[in-house]
C-alpha cells in the first residue's frame, strides 16, 4: 500500500503541475534527438527533469493522434508549443522525481500537426501504432539508459489515445517471428505501463491472445466518443483470463481526452473527476511497480 505521505506528495505535485507559479508554468522542456529502433528515423524528444541529483526513475510518454503540440502552435513546433496536457504530465512526473521524455513520433516523419478525428484510415503506414510506434518507444528507452541521471532498470511507459494503443502493442509478449509485431526482451523492457483511452483493436494483431510482459493499467471514460470502452473492457478481460497483469478503470461520464486541462474538456463533470483521480492513481501505480525488485 502506498504510504499516506506519498499520496500527499502526489496531491501537492498535482497542484504544482496544474496551478503552479509563473516560473514553474514557464519552464521549458529540453529538446533532444535520438534514433528510433526502426533504424532510419531520428526522433525528437522533450525532457522534463526533476530538481534533484542522482539517478531517477523515468517515464516515456507517447502522444496521441493529434501529435505532441498545441492546436495553436501555428507552425512553430518546439518545446514552447507542447500541448497543455503533455506539459502538465511532464511537470507532474518531474515534480515527483522522474525524468520524463515526451516522444515526437509524428514531426520527424512530416506530420507535426498530427491528424484530425475520423482520419484513421488515411494515416500513413509509417506511423502505424502497432508495428512502428513501439519502435519509437524502445528507441526512447534506449536513449534514457544512456543518461547519467536515469536509473536504467526503472523506466515506465505512458501513452494517450493512439499512443495508448502503441503502449499496448509495445508491452505485448510476442514471438520474434510474429509478422509485423515488435518483439522485445521483457528483461530489457519497461517495468510497467499506463494506457489512457487507447483504441484496443490493434489492427487485429492480438485477436487470439494478448499478454503484457509487465503490468498495465488502462484509464478510460465510459462516455468516450472516439474509441470503444466496451471493446477495451473485453480486450482487458480476455487478457486477464490468459494470465495478463492488466486492468481497466472506466470513469463514469468521462469522454476521450478527459485529462486535457483545457476549459472545454474540464467543463464536463465526468472529465474533471476522472482527471483528478487518474493523476493520483497513475503515480501511485508506477511507484508501486518500481518499488518491486526484479
Amino acid at each position: 500500500m502506498i504510504a499516506a505521505v506519498f499520496v500527499l506528495a502526489i496531491v501537492l505535485a498535482i497542484i504544482l503541475a496544474t496551478c503552479g507559479d509563473a516560473a514553474a508554468q514557464d519552464a521549458v522542456a529540453a529538446r533532444v534527438t535520438f534514433a528510433s529502433m526502426d533504424g532510419r528515423t531520428k526522433l525528437v524528444g522533450y525532457v522534463f527533469t526533476p530538481d534533484k541529483a542522482g539517478r531517477a526513475p523515468a517515464v516515456v510518454m507517447m502522444h496521441g493522434r493529434g501529435g505532441p503540440y498545441s492546436s495553436e502552435a501555428n507552425g512553430r513546433y518546439d518545446a514552447s508549443t507542447l500541448s497543455q496536457r503533455h506539459q502538465m504530465w511532464g511537470r507532474l512526473w518531474a515534480s515527483l522525481g522522474y525524468v520524463a521524455i515526451l516522444v515526437d513520433g509524428f514531426g520527424p516523419r512530416g506530420y507535426p500537426q498530427g491528424f484530425v478525428r475520423g482520419s484513421y484510415d488515411q494515416r500513413p503506414e509509417a506511423l502505424n501504432e502497432v508495428t512502428v510506434r513501439p519502435l519509437d518507444a524502445y528507441g526512447a528507452l534506449g536513449y534514457l539508459r544512456t543518461r547519467p541521471d536515469v536509473a536504467p532498470d526503472s523506466i515506465v511507459l505512458q501513452g494517450w489515445s493512439n499512443g495508448g494503443s502503441a503502449t499496448l502493442a509495445t508491452m505485448a509478449v510476442v514471438a520474434a517471428d510474429t509478422p509485423g509485431a515488435v518483439a522485445h526482451s521483457p528483461v530489457l523492457g519497461f517495468r510497467a505501463a499506463l494506457a489512457f483511452y487507447p483504441a484496443c483493436g490493434l489492427k487485429g494483431m492480438f485477436e487470439e491472445a494478448y499478454r503484457p510482459y509487465a503490468p498495465i493499467r488502462v484509464f478510460m471514460g465510459d462516455a468516450d466518443e472516439e474509441v470503444s470502452p466496451k471493446r477495451c473492457a473485453t480486450f482487458v478481460e480476455k487478457s486477464r483470463a490468459q494470465g495478463g497483469d492488466i486492468a481497466i478503470k472506466l470513469y463514469p461520464g468521462a469522454t476521450h481526452d478527459f485529462d486535457d486541462p483545457g476549459r472545454k474538456r474540464q467543463s464536463v463533470d465526468g472529465n474533471a473527476a476522472a482527471k483528478a483521480d487518474a493523476m493520483q492513481e497513475a503515480p501511485a501505480f508506477f511507484a508501486e511497480q518500481l518499488a518491486v525488485k526484479r
